[in-house]
């Protein structure tokens, strides 16, 4: 690709950034409309979510994960908890609501002309600002149990962006396919449940048999919440080869979702 065709595809993504940036606030919106308080539930859903995990876990069923000190015992379980079921919360929300993207903004796709490659954006930052306020509460619940914050936290964003850009490739491939095969929104309903059951989050992946853990390692998500455990909880780097072959998924699933795009698109704003 020539520089003045890079140049201008570049120009053609930040003409978009003013619908992305609409289409996000708009999503946040949407989630709590009609209710009274509006917008504050942006900040008050998280920190409930953050509370009951603590207040449940630790203190009415007293359950725990051993090694972080007597004072700290009695919440890592939260801890371990906490850790996971944000990021997949983040990602199944995101993948759900991509999904079904092209469908439910029909109207917009067949008048104006939005990049359909761009429009996946404006989830993704959606449930970036809920994953960063729920991380916020979280931190602050850390520092508040003294559990340690140290420099191992300046990954999770990495970590995060891994997830953000293999969310969006696997979303643009079924939000493609979607439009065409309707059946692909009620698999996505029902195979994410089946996915998370199927990834370590609310059970420790020691219990498992040594068999079923090698199986797992071929989970995307069992390396990304292992990646954010590994960085949080036990202040260590992840483990790069389960990492490196997320960066790799997700080019594969990206060059494959863009490729049936291309040669769709005309297509799909007809079927819409």
């Amino acid at each position: 690709m020539s520089i003045s065709a890079l140049a201008l595809r570049l120009k053609g993504w930040r003409n978009q950034l003013p619908l992305i940036w609409l289409l996000a606030r708009q999503e946040l919106v949407d989630r709590h409309k009609g209710s009274i308080i509006g917008k504050a539930w942006t900040l008050i859903a998280p920190l409930i979510n953050i509370l009951v995990f603590v207040l449940v876990f630790s203190k009415i069923m007293g359950a725990r994960l051993e090694g972080f000190g007597a004072e700290i015992d009695q919440y890592t379980y939260s801890i371990y908890l906490i850790a996971g079921i944000l990021a997949w919360t983040a990602f199944a929300k995101s993948l759900s609501s991509i999904t079904n993207l092209f469908s439910e903004h029909a109207n917009l796709i067949t008048k104006v002309k939005v990049s359909l490659k761009a429009l996946p954006l404006s989830v993704l930052l959606a449930e970036a600002v809920i994953y960063t306020i729920s991380m916020g509460f979280f931190a602050v619940f850390l520092w508040w149990i003294d559990f340690p914050i140290s420099v191992w936290w300046l990954g999770v964003p990495l970590v995060f962006a891994l997830q953000l850009a293999f969310t969006y490739s696997l979303g643009l491939l079924l939000a493609v396919l979607a439009v065409y095969l309707k059946d692909i929104k009620e698999a996505v309903a029902v195979l994410l449940p089946v996915w998370f059951w199927t990834t370590p989050i609310v059970y420790v992946s020691d219990i498992l048999p040594d068999g079923v853990i090698g199986l797992m390692r071929y989970n995307p998500l069992f390396q990304l919440i292992d990646a954010y455990r590994d960085l949080i909880m036990y202040q260590r780097l992840p483990g790069l080869v389960g990492l490196a072959g997320m960066v790799l998924l997700s080019v594969v699933l990206v060059a494959t979702a863009l490729w049936l795009l291309k040669r769709t698109e005309r297509d799909l704003r007809d079927c819409l």
